[in-house]
């Protein structure tokens, strides 16, 4: 746990300078937000998957320890990071069941977060990864606010600040990138 009152701003800092202590200094103060963020990613997985929102934060644990040199200036970019990283391992996770299963069947998510409410036909996690790469390599920029956004859990104003950018500016990348990814998902 932080000692005299060390904040996460101040133990990301150290995390980032190479002190191999402050990651465990620091998952006592976000382990809560982590399950939390963890629950928003499985509310847009299929029912029934095989790992669980506990296990995706222990394996996100496992894939921050080795990090090396990450460089995160607020608590708000180190939530996106780790949710960008779950959202890796989500996918991972994915496609080793379906190597072991050679094919096995689609896991589907919702897209449509805007009010949390769920997609009733939902997008194939796999195709989803790919039409957000497709995107990556057209706007890097586009691409972010909708990592942020969709698999983060971020606000316009923390995506924002994240990016360093204006609200604005988030808001209308976020509807092209939708727009966008909506005419891709339709076309796969």
């Amino acid at each position: 746990m932080a000692t005299n009152g060390e904040g996460i701003t101040e133990i990301l800092e150290d995390w980032g300078a190479g002190d191999p202590e402050a990651l465990e200094r620091l998952m006592p103060l976000v382990v809560h937000e982590l399950r939390r963020l963890a629950r928003s990613h499985f509310r847009r997985e299929a029912p029934g998957h095989t790992l669980q929102p506990t296990a995706l934060v222990n394996e996100l644990y496992l894939k921050l320890t080795l990090q090396m040199q990450v460089h995160l200036a607020s608590r708000t970019q180190f939530f996106a990071f780790a949710s960008r990283l779950m959202r890796r391992i989500l996918v991972d996770h994915l496609r080793h069941r379906r190597r072991a299963k050679r094919g096995g069947g689609e896991t589907r998510i919702a897209f449509d977060e805007a009010y949390g409410q769920a997609d009733p036909g939902g997008v194939d996690l796999l195709v989803l990864d790919g039409a957000l790469d497709a995107l990556h390599a057209l706007d890097p920029r586009q691409h972010r606010v909708v990592e942020l956004r969709l698999f983060g859990g971020l606000s316009v104003e923390e995506t924002a600040e994240v990016l360093a950018v204006s609200p604005a500016t988030v808001k209308r990348e976020w509807m092209t990138a939708k727009a966008w990814l909506r005419h891709e998902l339709r076309g796969r």
